[in-house]
């Protein structure tokens, strides 16, 4: 019996271990800092991060707005009112491919 728990452990972590993520092709690109709260600057423009906004970093775990390494480059979708919505760090890979 331990022996099957074992291997659903290990067969449900190496699922988690390929989720692939989808960043949007109409997420623009940008270099991003945390100024304080809820603001950010991305390419010297300070924003408001929307209410519910998602910060992803590289490994698609969410972080909260401190958690921003200065200068990390981004993609990231505003909403209707100009408001930062999503943001995702970008893999050596992603980072290349733009």
């Amino acid at each position: 019996m331990t022996r099957y728990a074992l291997l659903f452990l290990v067969f449900i972590g190496s699922a988690a271990q390929a989720q692939l993520r989808t960043i949007p092709q109409d997420a623009l690109l940008g270099t991003i800092r945390h100024v304080q709260e809820f603001i950010v600057e991305i390419d010297g423009t300070q924003r408001r991060l929307s209410q519910g906004a998602q910060i992803r970093d590289a490994s698609n775990r969410i972080v909260v707005p401190t958690q921003i390494p200065a200068g990390t480059l981004v993609k990231y979708q505003l909403d209707k009112d100009g408001f930062v919505q999503a943001v995702w760090f970008l893999t050596p890979g992603e980072a290349k491919g733009n």
